[in-house]
This record gives structure tokens, sequence and C-alpha cells, in this order.
């Protein structure tokens, strides 16, 4: 090889090989490859350093969800740094009890009253205050926290639920986000069961939300797992249904009690006629399933009245609550005659 084209010729054959490689596992598995490169001289002037610089490349990719390639750049020590610093202060945060969930009130679109929240995950991050998920959690992925992260997340908001049983709350329902990993990596129903056991949590109670992208990895063990969680009593939704797959193929499949209709299609209802159409047709498509429909990104009087009007269930958004703490949202509930006019 004398340039970089031909590195990068030679790396696209790496990944349409290793591709195309026949494995027993075939049906059930997809094989793919990250490359990282560096040249020499401008990258190192010595194998060591080249194999240095081409092993940080090769992480860059596998951070761009692998079957990837990628050069080295001067850059990619800061970034491995300042990734080495998140990845300790992550452990921390998990060690120093530092995540914290706040609760999104979801309301039945009929009568107005709260029927739930979703847990959404927070970080008290030192010298900083509370950040959103996007600071850190595809950080959490690349290191492998995110499975102790989200173990956390369902017990604690098992336990936040179980509260709201004992101190007299009407019957309530808590959203818990299920990542990819933890279809891949774990027994996904029995660290429900145990978190369910541990809790005393009421099973109904409890509603778990996965994306379009979890069931589609592998249909049949999805199936399999969702029907052993709802053996166990707890209630199952598609969330941010209508950006992925989104078809009754693989829907009438699966054991689900509602879909959750992405944020992306609502904030336009009321000025754009095809995300009217696809709300509509959402609607329509549950509905004909028998399940319930979940409108998130509720932010206005119009789009909720409109999702009224096409007979959209229960709505979740800025116009009802922010994400909250424990303690607003059962502050909240308790204040819901107010909402009632409000919806």
């Amino acid at each position: 090889m004398t340039s970089a084209e031909d590195a990068a010729e030679f790396a696209r054959r790496i990944l349409v090989i290793i591709a195309e490689t026949p494995s027993p596992e075939r049906a059930r598995l997809a094989v793919t490859a990250s490359v990282g490169i560096a040249m020499h001289p401008t990258d190192g002037a010595d194998p060591e350093e080249l194999l240095k610089h081409a092993d940080l490349a090769m992480y860059r990719a596998k951070a761009e969800k692998g079957n990837h390639f990628c050069f080295y750049a001067a850059d990619m020590h800061a970034r491995a740094r300042d990734e080495a610093a998140l990845d300790a202060e992550l452990r921390d945060a998990l060690e120093h009890q530092q995540f914290v969930l706040f609760y999104q009130p979801q309301i039945d679109i009929k009568s107005g009253r709260v029927i739930g929240a979703e847990a959404l995950l927070r970080w008290r991050r030192p010298g900083v205050g509370i950040v959103g998920p996007g600071v850190f959690l595809s950080r959490a992925e690349e290191n492998g926290l995110i499975l102790q992260i989200n173990e956390w997340v369902l017990h604690e908001a098992c336990r936040e639920a179980r509260t709201w049983q004992r101190s007299g709350l009407p019957p309530l329902h808590v959203g818990v986000n299920l990542s990819p990993i933890q279809f891949r990596k774990r027994s996904v129903p029995l660290l429900v069961a145990k978190a369910l056991s541990d809790s005393g949590l009421d099973p109904r109670r409890l509603d778990l939300e996965l994306t379009e992208s979890i069931v589609m990895q592998d249909l049949e063990a999805v199936a399999n797992d969702l029907k052993q969680l709802r053996d166990l009593g707890v209630q199952i939704s598609i969330d941010d249904f209508g950006t992925g797959y989104s078809s009754l193929s693989y829907v009438k499949r699966l054991p689900v009690d509602r879909l959750k209709i992405d944020q992306s299609f609502v904030r336009n209802l009321s000025t754009d006629p095809n995300d009217a159409a696809i709300v509509r047709a959402i609607i329509t498509l549950g509905h004909s399933l028998d399940l319930d429909i979940v409108a998130e990104g509720v932010e206005t009087a119009d789009q909720l009245a409109r999702l009224r009007a096409e007979g959209c269930d229960h709505v979740q958004g800025y116009y009802f609550g922010k994400p909250m703490p424990a303690e607003d949202f059962v502050a909240f509930v308790r204040a819901e005659p107010s909402l009632a006019k409000s919806a």
C-alpha cells in the first residue's frame, strides 16, 4: 500500500469478507469488523507507536456502531483521555449513588387523570449539577457500565412505585426503558422478577418500554422474553413507534399492551399533513390490535385537541409537566383535579 486510498480499499475488503464468512449461527448472528488504520510515517515512526494509534482508531470505529473503518487522527489521544476520565466518573456515580430518576406524568386524555409516569435517568454530576443521559449514556454503552446503570434504574423505579402504592396514591404505573444491550447480555425476565420481588411492587404497575430496534435484532428470542415478562404480569410498550420498522408483521406476534407515538410526529401534528396521517394510522393500527396508544412530546393545547379527536388514549409531554423528582411527581398527582380542566 502506498496511500491512504489503498489502505481504505483494503479495509473495505476486510469488512466485506468478514461479513460474508459463513457461520454455524448465521441465521441468528451477524458478524462484522471494526478496523483502525495508522499510516507510516505520519502516524508513527515505529511499529509500537503505529499499533497504538491504529488501536485508538479501531475503538473509534467501534464507537461508530461497528462494521466501519477509521483513520487515526491527532486528536484521538485527547478523546481517549476524556473518555477515560468520564469512565472513572461514571464508576464513581454508581458507587456513590449519584444517579437519580425523574418522572414525567402520563395522562388519560379523556378524564385528565394521571395514570402513571415514565422514569427518566439523570446524573447529579459533582461540580456540574443535574445532567441528562445525552451526556453519558452512549459512553456507558461503549464501556459496558450501561448494564449496571440500567439494572439500578429498574430496581429504583420499582422501589419508588411501591412507595406510591403505600402512600395511598391512586393506582399508578411506572415506565422503564430497556436497552438492546440488556437483551443481548442478560436474562431480562430474571432481572425484572428480582426487581419486583425485592421491591414488592405489583407487577401490573410496571410498564417496560422497548424500541423497535430491540425487537428486530432477534424477533423470536425477544418474543419469548416478552412472553415470560407478560407471564410475570408486567405491561409491555413499544417506544418511539413510527420511527423504525413499524409494521403489523412484528407487532401482531408480540405480547404488547401499548404503542408510544414518537414525539417527532406529534411536534408537527398541527402543521404537517403527513405527520397527521402517520399519527392517525398508528392510532388506527393500535386500536385494531386492542392496544392502548400513548403520544409523547405533547406541548400545546392544539396538539392535545387533535390527538383527542383522533382517539388517542394517553398523552405525555411538557404541556402537562416536565420530568420531575419523585417528590414533585407525588405532589403533582395529589393536585390532579386541576389537570382535568387543562385536558
